[in-house]
Protein backbone atom coordinates (compact mmCIF):
# COMPACT_ATOMS: atom_id res chain seq x y z
CA UNK A 1 0.00 0.00 0.00
CA UNK A 2 2.55 2.58 0.94
CA UNK A 3 4.75 1.49 -2.23
CA UNK A 4 1.60 2.35 -4.38
CA UNK A 5 0.62 5.82 -2.13
CA UNK A 6 4.80 6.67 -3.18
CA UNK A 7 4.79 5.91 -6.70
CA UNK A 8 1.06 8.11 -6.78
CA UNK A 9 2.82 11.28 -5.09
CA UNK A 10 5.59 10.81 -7.65
CA UNK A 11 3.04 10.95 -10.67
CA UNK A 12 1.65 13.70 -9.28
CA UNK A 13 5.22 15.65 -8.71
CA UNK A 14 6.47 15.17 -11.64
CA UNK A 15 2.97 15.95 -13.72
CA UNK A 16 3.28 19.67 -11.89
CA UNK A 17 7.16 19.18 -12.70
CA UNK A 18 5.76 19.07 -16.34
CA UNK A 19 3.47 22.11 -15.96
CA UNK A 20 6.16 24.26 -14.39
CA UNK A 21 8.39 23.50 -17.55
CA UNK A 22 5.49 24.46 -19.83
CA UNK A 23 4.09 27.50 -18.19
CA UNK A 24 8.04 28.29 -18.38
CA UNK A 25 8.44 28.14 -22.11
CA UNK A 26 5.39 30.09 -22.82
CA UNK A 27 6.51 32.94 -20.26
CA UNK A 28 10.01 32.65 -22.29
CA UNK A 29 8.18 32.94 -25.57
CA UNK A 30 6.73 36.30 -24.39
CA UNK A 31 10.10 37.92 -24.70
CA UNK A 32 12.84 36.41 -22.62
CA UNK A 33 16.58 36.16 -24.41
CA UNK A 34 17.46 33.02 -26.92
CA UNK A 35 19.21 31.51 -24.06
CA UNK A 36 16.55 31.48 -21.47
CA UNK A 37 14.07 30.03 -24.13
CA UNK A 38 16.69 27.67 -24.94
CA UNK A 39 16.82 26.30 -21.44
CA UNK A 40 13.13 26.11 -20.57
CA UNK A 41 12.55 24.43 -24.13
CA UNK A 42 15.45 22.09 -22.50
CA UNK A 43 13.96 21.58 -19.54
CA UNK A 44 10.53 20.65 -21.37
CA UNK A 45 12.15 18.70 -23.42
CA UNK A 46 13.77 16.05 -20.72
CA UNK A 47 10.42 15.89 -18.71
CA UNK A 48 9.01 15.45 -21.58
CA UNK A 49 11.46 12.67 -23.19
CA UNK A 50 10.75 10.72 -19.27
CA UNK A 51 7.10 10.70 -18.94
CA UNK A 52 4.95 8.05 -18.83
CA UNK A 53 2.36 8.75 -21.20
CA UNK A 54 3.70 7.90 -24.79
CA UNK A 55 2.20 11.13 -26.48
CA UNK A 56 4.40 13.24 -24.46
CA UNK A 57 7.88 11.07 -25.30
CA UNK A 58 6.39 12.31 -28.94
CA UNK A 59 5.93 15.33 -28.44
CA UNK A 60 9.39 15.50 -26.40
CA UNK A 61 11.10 13.89 -29.29
CA UNK A 62 9.34 16.27 -31.82
CA UNK A 63 10.63 19.36 -29.95
CA UNK A 64 14.34 17.80 -29.72
CA UNK A 65 14.36 17.27 -33.69
CA UNK A 66 12.99 20.58 -34.29
CA UNK A 67 15.95 22.18 -32.07
CA UNK A 68 18.79 19.85 -33.08
CA UNK A 69 19.68 22.34 -36.24
CA UNK A 70 19.49 25.28 -34.73
CA UNK A 71 22.05 25.33 -31.92
CA UNK A 72 25.74 25.09 -33.31
CA UNK A 73 27.37 24.39 -29.38
CA UNK A 74 28.36 21.04 -29.16
CA UNK A 75 27.58 20.63 -25.65
CA UNK A 76 24.32 21.42 -26.49
CA UNK A 77 24.17 19.43 -29.55
CA UNK A 78 25.54 16.51 -27.25
CA UNK A 79 22.59 16.89 -24.81
CA UNK A 80 19.94 16.74 -27.59
CA UNK A 81 21.21 14.06 -29.23
CA UNK A 82 21.52 12.25 -25.56
CA UNK A 83 17.43 13.50 -24.85
CA UNK A 84 16.70 12.00 -28.89
CA UNK A 85 18.08 8.77 -27.67
CA UNK A 86 16.80 8.36 -24.34
CA UNK A 87 12.88 9.06 -26.08
CA UNK A 88 13.79 6.88 -29.09
CA UNK A 89 14.83 3.94 -26.35
CA UNK A 90 11.52 4.69 -24.34
CA UNK A 91 9.83 4.53 -27.55
CA UNK A 92 11.10 1.40 -28.28
CA UNK A 93 12.62 2.32 -31.33
CA UNK A 94 16.20 0.86 -30.14
CA UNK A 95 17.87 1.46 -33.43
CA UNK A 96 17.53 4.90 -33.71
CA UNK A 97 17.99 5.15 -30.30
CA UNK A 98 21.65 3.36 -30.60
CA UNK A 99 22.19 5.63 -33.70
CA UNK A 100 21.51 8.74 -31.76
CA UNK A 101 24.01 7.68 -28.94
CA UNK A 102 26.63 7.06 -31.31
CA UNK A 103 26.40 10.39 -32.73
CA UNK A 104 26.71 11.82 -29.34
CA UNK A 105 29.22 9.96 -28.18
CA UNK A 106 31.19 11.43 -31.19
CA UNK A 107 31.50 15.23 -29.49
CA UNK A 108 31.84 13.44 -26.17
CA UNK A 109 33.59 10.14 -26.06
CA UNK A 110 33.76 9.65 -22.76
CA UNK A 111 30.43 10.57 -21.24
CA UNK A 112 29.47 8.38 -18.54
CA UNK A 113 25.99 8.97 -18.74
CA UNK A 114 26.01 8.14 -22.95
CA UNK A 115 27.98 4.88 -22.44
CA UNK A 116 25.78 4.04 -19.80
CA UNK A 117 22.60 4.36 -22.13
CA UNK A 118 24.66 2.78 -25.15
CA UNK A 119 24.93 -0.31 -22.93
CA UNK A 120 21.48 -0.57 -21.93
CA UNK A 121 20.39 -0.08 -25.41
CA UNK A 122 22.84 -2.69 -27.01
CA UNK A 123 21.31 -5.27 -23.91
CA UNK A 124 18.25 -4.33 -25.53
CA UNK A 125 18.62 -5.18 -29.11
CA UNK A 126 20.73 -8.14 -28.00
CA UNK A 127 17.61 -9.37 -25.87
CA UNK A 128 15.54 -8.54 -28.37
CA UNK A 129 17.38 -10.35 -31.22
CA UNK A 130 17.30 -13.79 -29.01
CA UNK A 131 13.43 -13.28 -28.24
CA UNK A 132 13.14 -12.73 -32.31
CA UNK A 133 15.31 -15.60 -32.67
CA UNK A 134 13.30 -17.99 -30.68
CA UNK A 135 9.96 -16.86 -32.41
CA UNK A 136 11.44 -17.42 -35.19
CA UNK A 137 12.55 -21.00 -34.44
CA UNK A 138 9.05 -21.95 -33.17
CA UNK A 139 7.39 -20.86 -35.84
CA UNK A 140 9.55 -22.63 -38.45
CA UNK A 141 9.18 -25.71 -36.11
CA UNK A 142 5.35 -25.70 -36.15
CA UNK A 143 5.93 -25.16 -40.11
CA UNK A 144 8.25 -28.14 -40.82
CA UNK A 145 6.23 -30.36 -37.69
CA UNK A 146 2.80 -29.45 -39.72
CA UNK A 147 4.44 -30.55 -43.02
CA UNK A 148 5.65 -33.88 -41.48
CA UNK A 149 2.49 -34.65 -40.02
CA UNK A 150 0.72 -34.07 -43.32
CA UNK A 151 3.30 -36.16 -45.33
CA UNK A 152 2.92 -38.85 -42.82
CA UNK A 153 -0.51 -38.85 -43.33
CA UNK A 154 -0.54 -39.16 -47.23
CA UNK A 155 2.00 -41.71 -47.45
Amino acid sequence: MAVVIAVGIMNTLFDLFLLGCEREVAEAARGDSEDRKNESIMRLSWALVHSRQKEDVQRGIAMLETSLGNDKSPLHQREKLYLLAVGYYRSNDYGRSRQLVEQCLQIAPDWRQALALKRIVEDRIAKDGVIGIGITATALGLIVGGIATALARRG
